[in-house]
C-alpha cells in the first residue's frame, strides 16, 4: 500500500471514531431528555452508520435497536436480529481474540475498537470495524451498549494485498540471489577448467551487476506506474567511483522500467563505469560522473528513455577507440536488439556518452 493509501485509510478511521463519538453522545443527551425513545429512534435511523445498541442490564445482552444501516449491512430484518447477542454474527473465520477485546471492554466499560470478520445473511462476510462504548443513566450505570459498525473490507484487502506483495519481494529476493550465485559458480569452475579465470571475474562482475540491479528494483517491483530509478543507479554505480556518492551527481524523475529495461540499464551502466575506472573519471580520486535520465518522444510518438553520462575530472581520457572494448561492443549490440543507440563524444573534460532505447524492451 503506498503512502498517501495509508494516509487515506487512517483519516478515514479518525473520520469514523468521530463520528463514533458524536453518534453515542447524541444517543446519550436523546436517552436522557427523551425516555420515549422517538427522537432517539428517529434521529438513528436516518444515518448512514450502522448502529445497534444492546442492553447489558438483561440476560446475554440482547440488541434492543438497530437502524436501517445495520439491516442493511448484514441483510437480516429487524425481527430477526432484536433479542440476539451481537455474536450471531460471528462465524468460524472470526478471530477469538478480537472478540475477547469486547468482552473484556464491556466488563471495564471501556470505549473499544476492534476489526472483526463478520457473516451476513446469506453467508457472505465482511470486515466490520467495530466502535463499541457503554451509554450511561443520570445515576453513572450503564443504560445501554452502543455499537457502530463500519464496512472496511476493501481496507483490509489493501493491507492483505500488501502483506503479499512483501512476502512476495523477499521470496523473489532469496530466489534471485541463488540464481545468481549459482551462474557465478558455473561460470567461475569453467573459467577454471578452461584456463580462463580474468574471463570469468569479467562475466562474473557483469552478473554481479546485474544482481545489484534486480535487487534494487524489487522494492518498486510491485508498483503501478514510473518508477523512480535512483537508488538503481546509487547501487550500480557507488561501488566503482573513487569517493562513492560524492562522486556522483544523479539527476532525474520517475521514468517507466520493466525487467528488461533493467536488465539493458544495468549492463550499460557496468560497462561505462568499468571503462571510467581504467581510463576515464574513476582513475582520478577527483573524478566525477553525471547521469541524467528523461523520457523523450520518438520519432513516432513513442516514450524513450534518454540517459546523458558525463565524466569530468578524470584521467586523460585519450583516444576514442582505445575506450571502445569488448564491454562497450556488448552495449551497442544489446541497444540495437531492442531499437536503442548509443554515442560516444570523447571531450577534451572527458567522455560524453547519449544513450536511448525503449521504455519497454
Amino acid at each position: 500500500m503506498s503512502d498517501q493509501a495509508h494516509r487515506t485509510a487512517s483519516d478515514r478511521e479518525t473520520e469514523r471514531g468521530n463520528d463514533f463519538d458524536r453518534a453515542r453522545d447524541q444517543a446519550q443527551r436523546m436517552q436522557i431528555h427523551s425516555e420515549s425513545g422517538v427522537l432517539f429512534e428517529q434521529a438513528m435511523a436516518q444515518t448512514r452508520m450502522a448502529i445497534c445498541l444492546a442492553d447489558p442490564n438483561q440476560e446475554d445482552q440482547p440488541i434492543v435497536f438497530v437502524n436501517r444501516a445495520f439491516r442493511e449491512l448484514t441483510g437480516y430484518e429487524e425481527d430477526e436480529i432484536v433479542g440476539r447477542n451481537c455474536r450471531f454474527l460471528q462465524g468460524p473465520g472470526t478471530d477469538p481474540a478480537q472478540v475477547r477485546k469486547l468482552r473484556e471492554a464491556i466488563a471495564s466499560e471501556d470505549v473499544v475498537v476492534v476489526e472483526l470478520l463478520n457473516y451476513r445473511k446469506d453467508g457472505s462476510t465482511f470486515w466490520n470495524a467495530l466502535h463499541l462504548g457503554p451509554i450511561y443513566n443520570e445515576d453513572g450505570s450503564v443504560r445501554y451498549l452502543f455499537g457502530s459498525q463500519w464496512d472496511v473490507t476493501d481496507v483490509h484487502a489493501a493491507r492483505a494485498d500488501e502483506k503479499h506483495a512483501r512476502m512476495m519481494e523477499r521470496e523473489i529476493s532469496h530466489r534471485m540471489k541463488n540464481m545468481f550465485a549459482v551462474i557465478s559458480s558455473i561460470v567461475t569452475m569453467t573459467g577454471k577448467l578452461d584456463g580462463a579465470e580474468g574471463l570469468a571475474e569479467k562475466i562474473n562482475a557483469r552478473i554481479r551487476s546485474l544482481g545489484r540491479a534486480h535487487e534494487a528494483m524489487l522494492e518498486v517491483s510491485f508498483t503501478e506506474g514510473p518508477t523512480d530509478p535512483r537508488k538503481l543507479f546509487e547501487d550500480l554505480l557507488t561501488p566503482y567511483a573513487p569517493q562513492g556518492r560524492d562522486s556522483l551527481t544523479l539527476t532525474g524523475g520517475k521514468v517507466p522500467l520493466d525487467s528488461n529495461v533493467v536488465s539493458v540499464l544495468a549492463l550499460t551502466l557496468h560497462e561505462l563505469a568499468i571503462n571510467a575506472v581504467k581510463h576515464g573519471a574513476f582513475a582520478a580520486q577527483e573524478g566525477h560522473v553525471s547521469l541524467e535520465w528523461q523520457v523523450i518522444d520518438g520519432s513516432e510518438g513513442d516514450g524513450r528513455l534518454r540517459l546523458l553520462w558525463t565524466e569530468t575530472g578524470g584521467a586523460d581520457p585519450g583516444p576514442g577507440p582505445e575506450r571502445h572494448g569488448v564491454g562497450m561492443t556488448i552495449i551497442g549490440r544489446m541497444l540495437a536488439m531492442g531499437e536503442g543507440e548509443i554515442r560516444y563524444d570523447w571531450r577534451a573534460e572527458g567522455l560524453h556518452v547519449d544513450i536511448q532505447f525503449p521504455t519497454s524492451i
